[in-house]
């Protein structure tokens, strides 16, 4: 009797895996095609959505935490991916950690985290109960050490001309559990792009330089994927990253140039934390 109970737990076991996986599949697909979505699927081709979610091995019943969400063009995915059977959260800098222009900015940041779940449950459709806003520096008891992933997309150059990153990479290692891991996609300069190129201020950045960040404050490198990459981005414009789509800093001027480029050349990473 042993031997059968084990051996139909086995094959429950066996089964099991696929069906979650084909279940997260369904999902994130019936998220990708939400009407919601109409104005951020031409971002799609360049973006990648499923194929990145899936190389960081975001679930549905994950807790998500996602950094510095921005416009929310991944918000627009991932709340209806995350929030009916997970937890989806978005985290922002320490907005006193700051220099602002003027006080109507310094305003405007700081009531982020009452803006943001309204805003982001007008864009989804989802309610507002089902989304949560934090800074770094106010982490909620019950988020700390309890998420499964954190996702940053194309924000690690700016953290890095603040002056914040590593602040900000100590708050994302206090958020996740001991098996918890970090999506990251990132401009990519060149390999041997000189410092002018890739230090942050164009919007690019090494691969080497983010790994070694990242392992500087407590992670490990699970795996890279050229999911994102762009080889026809010489990533070495004078005006920056957002020379090309979908900023096109320089309006209507060499515009089909830059539109036959498409978006910048990414990199896309995935870690651990480090014990």
């Amino acid at each position: 009797m042993k031997s059968l109970i084990a051996l139909l737990t086995g094959a429950a076991v066996i089964v099991a895996a696929p069906v979650l996986a084909q279940n997260a599949n369904s999902a994130l697909e019936t998220a990708l095609a939400s009407e919601t979505r109409d104005e951020d699927r031409a971002r799609d081709a360049f973006r990648h959505p499923v194929e990145t979610l899936n190389f960081f091995q975001v679930k549905p019943e994950h807790t998500v935490v996602e950094y510095a969400p921005g416009g929310g063009w991944y918000t627009r995915l991932l709340v209806p991916y995350i929030a009916p059977s997970g937890r989806y959260l978005a985290m922002n800098g320490d907005s006193d950690a700051r220099i602002y222009r003027d006080r109507a900015s310094e305003a405007r940041t700081k009531g982020w985290t009452e803006r943001f779940p309204e805003a982001a449950a007008e864009w989804t459709g989802m309610p507002v109960e089902k989304i949560t806003a934090f800074e770094s520096d106010e982490v909620p008891e019950d988020v700390a050490g309890q998420v499964d992933r954190v996702v940053i997309f194309r924000s690690m150059h700016g953290l890095l001309n603040g002056n914040r990153a590593d602040a900000e990479l100590r708050a994302v290692r206090g958020l996740l559990k001991d098996d918890g891991m970090v999506g990251v996609v990132q401009h990519r300069a060149k390999a041997d792009a000189p410092w002018e190129i890739s230090h942050g201020t164009r919007g690019y950045l090494k691969q080497a330089q983010v790994i070694a960040l990242f392992e500087l404050h407590g992670f490990e490198l699970v795996g890279a994927s050229e999911v994102n990459a762009n080889p026809k981005d010489p990533a070495n414009w004078e005006r920056g990253v957002w020379t090309l789509p979908p900023i096109l800093r320089d309006g209507d001027e060499n515009r089909a140039q830059y539109e036959a480029i498409g978006e910048s050349d990414r990199m896309t990473l995935l870690f651990r934390k480090a014990n």
